[in-house]
C-alpha cells in the first residue's frame, strides 16, 4: 500500500498537479476539484503553511522550491500572500488549515466533487 494515491499519472505528472492545486489554493482559497486530489493537496498544503508560520528563509526556499510563482489578486505572488496574508492568519492555530466541503457527483463521469478552501482565523 503507498502512502499516496496515485491519480492515474505517472510521479512528474502528479507532482505538477499537486503543485498547481496548491499554488491556486493559496492564490483563490478556495477551489473545486475531485474529493481524491483534495485529500493529497490538503496534507501538503497544511504543511507548507506550517513553514510558513516559522518565517525564516529556510522556510521561505522550501516553500518556494514547491509553490509556482502565480500573480494573486493583490499584486503578490502565491508565496507572499502565503507568508504575510496567510501565515498571520493563522498564527494562532494549531493545524487544520483547510476544510473538504462536498459538492456531488460531477455530471460527466460521476467522480465526487468538493471545494476544498482555507478556513478563517475567526472560525474556532
Amino acid at each position: 500500500m503507498t502512502a499516496y494515491q496515485k491519480l492515474g499519472r505517472d510521479s512528474s505528472a502528479r507532482k505538477a498537479l499537486f503543485r498547481d492545486l496548491v499554488t491556486d489554493l493559496f492564490i483563490y482559497e478556495r477551489i473545486q476539484t475531485t474529493e481524491a486530489k483534495a485529500k493529497e493537496i490538503r496534507s501538503i498544503a497544511e504543511k507548507l503553511i506550517t513553514l510558513a508560520k516559522r518565517g525564516d528563509l529556510h522556510a521561505r526556499r522550501q516553500v518556494a522550491a514547491f509553490v509556482r510563482r502565480e500573480e494573486a489578486q493583490e499584486g503578490k505572488d502565491a508565496i507572499q500572500k502565503l507568508f504575510s496574508d496567510l501565515a498571520t492568519r493563522y498564527a494562532e492555530r494549531q493545524g487544520g488549515y483547510t476544510r473538504i466541503l462536498k459538492l456531488g457527483p460531477r455530471r460527466g463521469d460521476a467522480a465526487p466533487m468538493v471545494y476544498l478552501e482555507l478556513v478563517d482565523r475567526a472560525e474556532a
